[in-house]
């Protein structure tokens, strides 16, 4: 009987590194004005659709049976989508995200998993779920904190917290984009 030998994935095997279809695409209006970030894979249907085209590509391609497609970095709505006050819904993703995964109270960054919410004032306190009152907080400034206010057990905050803005969207899609130089024309840096 033949031996057979099972193949590991290597650093650079597609198991072990994370999806083209995954990758984020910056996405402009008609106007050419950064509106959102998207993940390739909704960059493409809009691109099959006919909604958008590619402004810039990156050196990946898609191929389907009789078709390669050349994976898009930066896409443009064709047509004007009229964006109203942008405000994102209050999540434990969207505060990790306004805080840059870092804890507001010791200022390290750490993966999600690592990080809670607090409430600045305690909800014990009539401290509500809003975005001026949670703020991302490692386990151990957490702890420390317990049922109290920053000022009562001796943290600081480093900065105040804020709701969610068309800026701190911009400023997220920098951040996002840093590592790609096709996004940076269209950022205004």
């Amino acid at each position: 009987m033949p031996e057979t030998s099972a193949v590991k994935p290597s650093a650079t095997s597609p198991a072990s590194r994370p999806s083209v279809m995954q990758a984020p695409v910056l996405v402009l209006n008609a106007t050419f004005e950064p509106i959102n970030v998207t993940a390739v894979r909704r960059a493409l249907v809009l691109l099959l659709k006919g909604v958008a085209q590619a402004e810039e590509t990156n050196n990946h391609e898609v191929h389907s049976t009789k078709k390669a497609i050349q994976v898009p970095s930066v896409i443009r709505l064709l047509s004007y989508r009229h964006i109203p006050q942008q405000s994102r819904a209050l999540s434990r993703k969207n505060i990790l995200l306004r805080d840059r995964n870092t804890c507001q109270f010791c200022s390290r960054a750490l993966p999600a998993s690592e990080l809670t919410l607090d409430h600045v004032l305690p909800r014990s306190r009539g401290g509500r779920s809003t975005w001026e009152n949670l703020v991302a907080c490692c386990y151990q400034c957490n702890n420390r904190k317990g049922d109290r206010t920053p000022e009562e057990a001796g943290l600081k905050l480093q900065r105040r917290p804020r709701p969610f803005t068309l800026h701190t969207s911009r400023q997220l899609m920098r951040l996002i984009g840093h590592r790609d130089e096709k996004w940076r024309k269209y950022l205004f840096y």
